[in-house]
């Protein structure tokens, strides 16, 4: 079973996340900030990430997409907001989904990027 991280601080895209991973056959794990997903990544292995790029309160998704970069887990950005978050995402260099975008094609997405990086 493929275990996913969602960081994502807005709570019906969260569930709607976690239950279309689930579906899938995957266990998916929902954090809200940045210390949440570094504690779910000290915690458990992962097989792919949905970001959120804008988590509030000036808090972006860049130290866990640099940290997933570096563990070669694949991931991809989910935001809302790609005119005031473009220079941040261009920097991240991966895929984007734009929301509001269907939970499953996010499912699909994610899980056609497996072959991104050969895993060490």
């Amino acid at each position: 079973m493929k275990s996913i991280l969602i960081l994502e601080d807005e709570p019906l895209i969260a569930m709607d996340l976690q239950f279309a991973f689930e579906d899938a056959g995957a266990h998916a794990v929902v954090t809200i900030s940045c210390a949440e997903a570094f504690d779910a990544l000290d915690r458990m292995e992962f097989d792919g990430a949905v970001l959120d790029v804008n988590l509030g309160r000036g808090e972006t998704c860049e130290p866990v997409a640099i940290h997933l970069r570096k563990q070669r887990i694949p991931f991809l950005l989910h935001t809302g907001d790609l005119d005031r978050a473009g220079e941040a995402l261009r920097d991240l260099e991966a895929p984007i989904l734009a929301k509001p975008s269907g939970a499953d094609h996010v499912v699909e997405r994610l899980f056609g990027l497996e072959g991104q990086y050969e895993r060490a």
